[in-house]
């Protein structure tokens, strides 16, 4: 499946007639899916094209809003542990609509991040917000991580 991110040593399995993936934050294998490919692809290029640690990432983060549950697809941390950014994918096959932003801004009503981050595995766009001034700005490329840590 061709994507707009760098490749990475890829570990799969098949496992009853069904394709896994691993996933180094999780340290499991799980199900291949095409937004999945886009999932692991994302998390290596944040890792070892932009200099985010390891551990400082989560994937499937699960959200409580009343009885219901959210899942974050990946979340950024700081090293005080605050939620710093959320990551929202989709399969190549899916348009980012609206629909995916407000998504992630549901997610960020309870999370109160600097930035999301929604992609496709083609496409990637970042906001950076601004509470103070109740505004965000979509930047030009996804940041490396010295240049957000705090």
């Amino acid at each position: 499946m061709e994507i707009n991110l760098p490749s990475y040593e890829i570990k799969l399995r098949e496992t009853g007639g069904n394709r896994q993936i691993f996933d180094i934050l999780r340290r499991k294998y799980v199900a291949l899916t095409p937004e999945e490919w886009v999932r692991q692809h994302f998390v290596h290029f944040l890792i070892d094209h932009k200099g985010y640690p390891k551990g400082l990432l989560a994937n499937e983060v699960e959200l409580h809003i009343g009885d219901k549950k959210l899942r974050c697809d990946t979340v950024l941390y700081d090293r005080t542990l605050q939620p710093q950014m959320i990551v929202e994918y989709k399969a190549p096959n899916i348009a980012l609509t609206q629909r995916v932003f407000d998504q992630i801004t549901a997610y960020n009503l309870l999370l109160h991040v600097d930035f999301l981050v929604v992609s496709n595995g083609l496409h990637h766009y970042c906001c950076k917000m601004d509470y103070e001034n109740r505004s965000y700005e979509f930047l030009s490329d996804i940041p490396s991580y010295p240049s957000i840590a705090l």
